[in-house]
């Protein structure tokens, strides 16, 4: 099995997964059940998504595409922590 992708998330973990799977490629997330026996301390690099050694080629294109997005979604996110730029009247 070759990890395909280290997680920040469990969330993050399912949505590659769901995609290599939407892609035909079989894959798993691993260390989900790792995350509850951390308590408050933060689980960081437990989670990964497997997939079988003769699909990682296959998967990596799949799993940058899934990267690109979440990169994308987070930037848009911190944008809007900061703040939209209201040059008008904010609306009623």
């Amino acid at each position: 099995m070759h990890i395909a992708y280290r997680a920040e998330s469990l969330i993050d973990a399912h949505l590659v997964k769901d995609a290599l799977e939407r892609a035909g490629i079989p894959a798993f997330v691993t260390g989900e059940y790792l995350t509850g026996g951390v308590g408050q301390l933060p689980a960081i690099d437990y989670v990964a998504v497997m997939v079988p050694e003769v699909a990682r080629e296959a998967a990596a294109p799949v799993v940058a595409e899934v990267e690109r997005a979440l990169a994308v979604s987070r930037a848009e996110a911190a944008a809007w922590e900061i703040g939209p730029d209201l040059d008008g009247p904010l609306p009623a």
